[in-house]
């Protein structure tokens, strides 16, 4: 049986929420919502995403030179042009160069807990693709600008044998961008090569795993706070567990706190002008 998620705990801003949310609830001269008006990230907690089972995987790296079929160099990623820079060099995948699941040499600038998917949400830094919105089950709550993607940073679930391992989703392929159909859907990967694999992770999740490239796992996406602590948890700026700043889902929280806030007080303002009267 697959496992089923860890609830670390929710940002402490969130409880707020369901105060603000019951006021704006409570009888009274009716107030118009704003157009836009920002996702409520307390619907997130019941999404139960679906496992992708039995799917190939084969092993990557930051600093990966092209070889073979894969004729994309990894010093960069599909949303990262300064990938191995921001990461801090190479990530050496020879297990003589590594150290409690990150290269020895230096201490990473990211998460080196990695994975890419065949999917790509943006078709360059100005536009996302036209099924993204639709597809993609988090868009709305990030209400991202045009181009930048929602699917960076995102977390994913991983189970080999009996062992868990917890990702974040940094970059694209294996060599298809587009199979929103196997990554959001219940498709199986339409790449054609490698076995048809469906999954790119990085040497750290390897190690943990104890996996190779071929052997074939289950994967789903979790929210943040299902994540538990773990060497996951060490480093990057792009690590939520590092970098408030990584926490999109703390950001969105914010933003629907300051629309409540906002209904609050058009309700207040509404509800004396009318014991007021004219």
């Amino acid at each position: 049986m697959l496992p089923g998620p860890v609830v670390r705990g929710l940002p402490a801003i969130l409880p707020i929420l369901t105060t603000l949310a019951e006021l704006c609830a409570q009888e009274g001269p009716r107030v118009t919502v704003p157009a836009g008006a920002p996702v409520n990230p307390y619907k997130a907690r019941r999404i139960a995403y679906p496992w992708h089972k039995n799917i190939a995987t084969t092993v990557f790296w930051i600093g990966e030179k092209p070889n073979g079929r894969n004729k994309t160099s990894n010093h960069h990623s599909s949303w990262d042009r300064e990938w191995q820079k921001n990461y801090g060099g190479y990530d050496d995948p020879d297990p003589a160069a590594r150290f409690n699941y990150r290269p020895r040499a230096f201490k990473p600038g990211l998460n080196p807990f990695y994975v890419a998917l065949p999917y790509n949400d943006c078709v360059d830094h100005r536009r996302h693709r036209p099924e993204a919105s639709i597809v993609i089950p988090w868009f709305r709550r990030y209400s991202p600008e045009p181009g930048t993607s929602v699917c960076r940073g995102r977390w994913l679930q991983i189970v080999f044998g009996r062992k868990v391992c917890y990702a974040q989703w940094e970059d694209c392929g294996p060599f298809l961008t587009d199979d929103w159909q196997y990554v959001f859907r219940n498709a199986r990967p339409k790449n054609p090569h490698n076995g048809r694999a469906g999954i790119d992770v990085s040497p750290a999740v390897r190690d943990y795993l104890g996996l190779k490239s071929g052997d074939r796992l289950h994967w789903r996406f979790v929210e943040f706070r299902d994540v538990p602590k773990g060497p996951w948890a060490l480093y990057g700026a792009n690590n939520p567990f590092v970098s408030e700043d990584a926490d999109r889902d703390l950001k969105a929280a914010r933003r629907y706190y300051e629309y409540l806030k906002t209904l609050r007080d058009a309700s207040y303002q509404s509800k004396w002008r009318g014991r007021r009267g004219p």
